[in-house]
């Protein structure tokens, strides 16, 4: 019984700040791109733009679902379903920190507890081989939007996207063999564990600094093959609306075209979630606690409390004077929350999880920002000719390497 309420309470929680935070990352990403591009970015709904996406969600739900009546309608339909479908699932096998154990409770003179939990949903002792699999099925819900809107331009967009996700899957698959040698392990919790400690008291023993083989190249094919697998700049091929209006999803409308995107920022999220704990130590700290990586997070929310605070003092727009001053008191709080005691052990891991996780997904923004697509044959080239016989010779050197160290 503590299991399934205990297993309730984590699903509810999960999916309501995953589900938010995917709505928040695209408003992240417009006003980086609007900074990087020296414009305001969304600033009209809300203080700050901050209800754009509340705004985006209602007006998509009451826009009226177009169905062409050349389509087919079963596979039309159940496309976006699928895509979705298969992007939220991979994150219930994430572990974003430590155990943690619930103090015992009496309710209704039944006593509950101590419960110890994962700082997940499942664990699964084969989890990345699940996640390979369900990024791999995610290809179908392109393909088939594709195919079942009986437009070309649609068409070809979901043959390049076909064509784009299984020939990048291949690197990505053999960047993963490789930390997966050093590690000896299939969970993605195992992985993350194999990487905490340090050298010399300072260096993390994370799999990019890993003896006997450093997964720096890993890394890199990791995240170069994940663009594409994304279908983000520079790999966004699927959806070049110079050459195919809007690709794959060009039929599609109201919620039906959001799901889409949805299933992009949701595997973009578990993407970065992968290369978190398979090169960047999970939820272990870049240094230990005795160099007061315990003291980074409050100092960090202070610092941004303080700056919300002096510019809510010295507006720059009249309502920053209300804004800015309630979003410091927020800061100034979890600052406070995060340096008590017996919350630091639970809150510290998760901190260093998502500040690895949102560097990440920082650099795809940064790159959207920054570079421009490729053609198709040099995106196919770069995959076959450079990236699938580098990510192969560097597993050929990791698994020498480990067997010279056993």
């Amino acid at each position: 019984m503590e299991f399934l309420v205990i297993t309730g309470v984590k699903l509810a929680l999960i999916l309501f700040i995953f589900m938010t935070a995917l709505a928040y990352l695209q408003w992240v990403e417009r006003k980086v791109i609007a900074h990087v591009q020296v414009r305001m970015g969304p600033s009209r709904v809300g203080p700050h733009g901050l209800l754009q996406p509340l705004a985006d969600v209602i007006k998509l739900i009451t826009k009226e679902g177009v169905l062409p009546p050349h389509v087919n309608k079963f596979y039309y339909l159940a496309a976006p379903f699928f895509a979705v479908f298969m992007a939220l699932i991979s994150i219930s096998i994430i572990p974003f920190g430590t155990d943690i154990t619930i103090p015992a409770m009496t309710i209704g003179g039944t006593t509950f507890g101590p419960y110890r939990t994962m700082m997940e949903l499942a664990d699964i002792n084969v989890g990345i081989l699940l996640v390979l699999a369900l990024s791999s099925m995610g290809v179908y819900g392109i393909a088939l939007a594709g195919w079942s809107s009986n437009n070309k331009y649609a068409l070809l967009g979901g043959l390049r996207s076909s064509a784009q996700m299984i020939s990048y899957e291949l690197p990505l698959s053999l960047a993963i063999a490789a930390p997966l040698l050093t590690a000896g392990s299939l969970s993605l919790r195992t992985i993350a564990d194999t990487q905490q400690g340090f050298y010399l008291g300072f260096i993390p023993h994370w799999a990019i600094f890993q003896f006997p083989a450093p997964q720096i190249f890993s890394f890199i094919i990791f995240m170069i093959a994940a663009f594409a697998e994304t279908n983000r700049i520079p790999f966004d091929l699927p959806e070049a609306e110079n050459e195919l209006v809007a690709g794959f999803h060009v039929e599609y409308s109201s919620m039906s075209f959001a799901a889409f995107f949805m299933a992009e920022y949701a595997n973009m999220v578990t993407v970065c979630s992968v290369a978190t704990l398979l090169f960047l130590g999970g939820w272990h700290p870049l240094f230990p606690a005795s160099l007061g990586s315990n003291f980074i997070a409050p100092l960090l929310l202070a610092g941004c409390g303080a700056v919300c605070l002096y510019h809510g003092l010295h507006p720059a727009r009249p309502f920053d004077r209300y804004t800015l001053p309630a979003f410091a008191v927020i800061f100034f709080g979890l600052a406070g929350l995060m340096a008590f005691p017996p919350t630091v052990p639970i809150l510290m891991p998760i901190f260093w999880f998502l500040a690895k996780l949102l560097f990440l997904l920082f650099l795809f923004v940064w790159i959207r920002a920054t570079l421009p697509r490729f053609r198709y044959d040099q995106l196919m080239g770069f995959a076959w000719k450079f990236l699938f016989p580098v990510a192969l010779v560097n597993l050929l050197i990791t698994g020498f390497l480990v067997a010279l160290a056993s």
